[in-house]
């Protein structure tokens, strides 16, 4: 029987068969490299439980991984909404490190600016984003608490994943779309300028026919190293017309003679901000392939 995953919990995993029923599955390997979103094959045990014998082709995987371990967040998604606000305190690396995984994964990401309602500090992160609208990504402010209405279009449609810090309001956007969800939330630690973990499980919600949402745990870091220096430059999109014009085809963008990248950076055509993002991701991913 096939069916997709709805909700993981730890080495737990809800499956919406095809027959209609939800069954509680597990896996028998230790690492499951189950994520929510996939389509997978089950063998049935009673009416409500089962074992997920085989997870289908994947229109792509969502994911971080850092030096140790990967940590998986959704699969066969066709939008990506990287939520920020002003606070806790607004991190443009992270938020730079969600779009590169997006794009890597050929899935368009959405901007979403939460918290509107804190005029002062979302006009000062709204003009942050500025470049980012430039370079094509849409930039959507909403007041979760208030009104998620503009967030609709950019899901209709779609299966949305949530990504962002702990704090931004991704459960309350959640609980706003999807009455019924109870999706938990939680003040905010003033003290350490972070927000307290409160989705612990990944889960699916369906908005309507063909649309969907999925919530996940908020993170502090976002990690990359899963990604080879090629597949990173070709995720910034403003690098892409460029990448063939540099003087070697193995360009880095860092050090090397005539690079394209590196000169459109310096006639204004290529932020030096984003340059400066990229060539951070860079070292890291050489430093830690270094060591591996």
């Amino acid at each position: 029987m096939e069916g997709r995953v709805v909700a993981v919990y730890g080495r737990r995993f809800e499956v919406e068969c095809d027959d209609g029923r939800r069954r509680q599955c597990v896996v028998k390997a230790k690492r499951s490299g189950v994520a929510c979103g996939d389509r997978v094959r089950v063998r049935p045990i009673g009416e409500r439980e089962g074992m997920i014998e085989e997870i289908l082709p994947r229109e792509n995987l969502l994911y971080r991984s850092d030096f140790h371990r990967e940590k998986l967040i959704a699969a066969n998604v066709t939008r990506v909404l990287v939520v920020v606000a002003p606070r806790p305190g607004f991190s443009e690396e992270l938020l730079n490190r969600c779009l590169v995984a997006a794009q890597s994964q050929h899935v368009t990401p959405v901007i979403v600016l939460n918290k509107v309602d804190l005029v002062e500090a979302a006009a000062q992160v709204r003009q942050q984003l500025a470049l980012y609208e430039d370079l094509g990504y849409p930039v959507v402010p909403v007041s979760a608490k208030q009104d998620v209405s503009p967030l609709r279009p950019y899901l209709e449609g779609h299966v949305a994943v949530l990504v962002g810090p702990s704090g931004v309001g991704k459960s309350t956007i959640v609980n706003a779309l999807v009455p019924d969800a109870r999706a938990a939330t939680a003040e905010i630690s003033e003290a350490l300028d972070s927000g307290r973990h409160t989705t612990t499980s990944t889960r699916l919600y369906h908005l309507g026919p063909g649309t969907d949402l999925i919530d996940s745990p908020g993170m502090q870091a976002f990690g990359l190293s899963h990604l080879e220096l090629p597949a990173l430059a070709a995720a910034f999109p403003e690098f892409r017309p460029l990448l063939s014009a540099c003087r070697f085809n193995d360009c880095r963008h860092l050090e090397e003679p005539d690079c394209a990248v590196r000169a459109a950076a310096e006639h204004g055509q290529v932020s030096k901000r984003r340059l400066a993002m990229y060539q951070a991701l860079a070292r890291e991913l050489m430093a830690r392939k270094l060591y591996a």
